[in-house]
């Protein structure tokens, strides 16, 4: 990054963090204490200050976690501070994990309104991948964030404001990126046509992706050089949000589902092993954001720091 590029990005994290001071009017607030947002990987990291800044906007927030026993302990923290927040086990490589979650959310609150996909995993940083890694990656990042939309849809509720889903992404998974992108032209062709895309031709370049990790030519693939599997895991991301805008556009108005992605950074987390240079606080922030927007015709976008960025 640059040093005008770096200074530019700081002013924006600065104004932000003003924004943030700002409460909601009255008016703007389409939420209570009704609406429930489900935060997956909720237990730490962006995934917990997520949760935590929804439940001090007034939203009751139910945070997942793979570890029953790590969610108990994470939500104790945000309960001592007066906030309304549940938790539940969940492993969203496990569809039957995913399938109790459902059941149990179905009964205790009747479904959801807000759905924030945070569960992620990273697991390369050079030039070197594995194939259990790149699979692993796929899993989670994707595969895990497609069954949770796939399984929390129809339990969204009805609303004026519209059920919202914001999926925890990345820059480097941009189509049309400065670094990290795909060299495959016909590919990122193919990608880029929001009317033609479809769930197969997603799935098919992650099997591509993968196949080609398998046989040793991915690095003549055109795939991104460095974050390999995360990049393209997240890219599927991104393109399966816009994929999913496109088709529940046509739901009628008091069905409406909204779905978006953002990027939160370079966050000092776990995740980056802590070497990130985006506080949680601002990481977490244009995920919120999205979440709580007024205007709910917001959809099929790209977000990093509150302003839409491209594809």
């Amino acid at each position: 990054m640059g040093h005008k590029e770096k200074s530019r990005k700081d002013k924006r994290l600065q104004e932000i963090s003003l924004l943030r001071t700002i409460p909601y009017s009255d008016h703007q607030r389409w939420w209570s204490k009704e609406t429930i947002a489900v935060v997956t990987g909720g237990n730490r990291g962006i995934g917990f200050e997520i949760s935590r800044q929804l439940a001090d906007h007034g939203v009751t927030v139910v945070l997942t976690s793979r570890d029953a026993s790590v969610g108990v302990e994470s939500i104790k923290v945000l309960q001592e501070g007066g906030l309304d927040v549940d938790c539940h086990q969940l492993d969203i490589l496990d569809s039957s994990s995913i399938n109790e979650f459902a059941e149990w959310l179905k009964e205790k609150y009747g479904g959801l309104d807000i759905l924030v996909n945070n569960a992620g995993v990273n697991s390369n940083t050079g030039s070197d991948i594995s194939v259990e890694n790149a699979r692993k990656v796929m899993e989670t990042n994707y595969y895990g964030t497609k069954r949770m939309i796939e399984a929390m849809m129809p339990l969204m509720k009805p609303s004026a404001a519209g059920a919202r889903i914001v999926n925890v992404s990345s820059r480097l998974g941009r189509l049309n990126g400065k670094r990290n992108r795909i060299e495959n032209e016909d590919m990122r062709e193919k990608l880029s046509d929001v009317e033609s895309l479809s769930e197969e031709l997603i799935d098919e370049t992650i099997s591509t992706f993968l196949q080609q990790v398998e046989d040793g030519s991915w690095k003549s693939g055109g795939w991104p050089q460095t974050y390999t599997d995360y990049s393209v895991s997240k890219l599927a991301v991104n393109t399966y949000t816009r994929y999913m805008a496109r088709k529940l556009s046509d739901k009628p108005d008091g069905q409406k589902i909204y779905i978006n992605c953002y990027c939160p950074g370079w966050v000092k987390t776990a995740l980056t092993g802590y070497a990130g240079s985006v506080t949680v606080e601002q990481g977490a922030d244009t995920g919120v954001w999205i979440a709580l927007v007024p205007d709910q015709a917001i959809t099929g976008k790209f977000f990093a720091e509150r302003k839409e960025i491209n594809f």
